[in-house]
């Protein structure tokens, strides 16, 4: 029978990955750089397989160092929370966790199902608001976590995930011609419509606000209705949404992220726990649909994101 990895190579392995560099992943898992040296030669020979190639004066993973990255990541999730389930030590008490109402629907189901898992004691409390009335709230102490649209302008947040933002409409409906782009968006406050509107505003294209809300299914049962556009990051978008590029004259978008803000006191071993859980299920989750199988020249890639065909129409419902 084949020898089991080891599951310290590993969690050094991911350190070398998310830093890019051996001497930065040495302080991290607290090793000397030879120590790291050594466990990837012998993690190397293990596998079989080259997983490292040097770039300047940093490392990035070849393509079977890649490969191994999304194993070593489920494998030691699945160790910590093997470990968290016989700690007579475990969390307990009440988290309260702020999401906007999209990232509720795509991220929270998978990170309330692990953090359950391996911290059954810990009540969950979670409030769906807006990015900017959630940062409110953490300003209050109402919140101890929260889950938003990064926007240094107006809130500090540590960005756990980076992904495109994509102009989206109905695939089954056409737009009206020489009419101004019917738009579903959030409230004036919202990040992602200022993007859109200023946007369209540099290519002088008129548009027309039809539909405000800050909630995501009203915003999507409109672009699905046929009746207006929207923009959603890559992976909240749905079966039968179409993806506008500039070929349909729409400009392109600069990337969103999402950030965690922490409230300033909230026990360490409790932040600690939560927040890892979030930027590991962000690290795993992909857009609903993707094209894995595209040549690299039709497509802009994004880190961690499955590329998107442009103007791909995803299947129907």
């Amino acid at each position: 029978m084949s020898a089991p990895l080891d599951i310290d190579q590993l969690q050094t392995f991911v350190a070398i990955a998310d830093t890019g560099s051996f001497t930065r992943a040495a302080e991290r898992v607290f090793k000397t750089q030879s120590a790291v040296s050594m466990q990837m030669r012998r993690l190397e020979e293990r596998i079989g397989k080259q997983l490292f190639m040097k770039d300047g004066r940093g490392n990035r993973l070849t393509a079977e160092g890649d490969r191994l990255l999304n194993y070593a990541r489920r494998m030691l999730r699945l160790n910590n929370e093997a470990i968290a389930a016989f700690d007579d030590n475990r969390l307990e008490g009440l988290l309260r966790i702020g999401t906007p109402d999209d990232y509720a629907d795509r991220y929270m189901p998978e990170i309330i199902m692990r953090f359950a898992k391996t911290h059954p004691n810990v009540e969950l409390f979670i409030v769906c608001e807006p990015s900017v009335d959630l940062a409110e709230k953490m300003a209050k102490g109402e919140l101890d976590i929260a889950l938003v649209t990064h926007n240094p302008r107006q809130r500090q947040s540590d960005v756990v995930r980076t992904e495109p933002l994509c102009w989206v409409m109905s695939a089954n409906h056409p737009l009206p011609e020489n009419a101004p782009v019917p738009l579903a968006v959030g409230r004036r406050d919202c990040q992602w419509r200022q993007i859109a509107c200023a946007a369209l505003d540099s290519l002088g294209r008129d548009y027309q606000v039809l539909f405000t809300s800050w909630s995501s299914t009203v915003v999507a049962a409109a672009v699905m209705a046929g009746m207006a556009v929207s923009v959603l990051p890559e992976s909240a978008l749905r079966p039968g949404m179409r993806v506008l590029t500039q070929a349909d004259g729409f400009p392109p978008l600069a990337p969103v992220q999402i950030g965690i803000m922490r409230r300033p006191g909230l026990s360490p071993s409790l932040s600690n726990a939560i927040t890892s859980h979030i930027s590991a299920c962000l690290d795993n989750i992909t857009p609903l649909t993707a094209a894995d199988d595209l040549p690299e020249a039709d497509v802009k890639v994004f880190p961690r994101i499955p590329r998107l065909r442009p103007n791909q129409i995803l299947p129907g419902w």
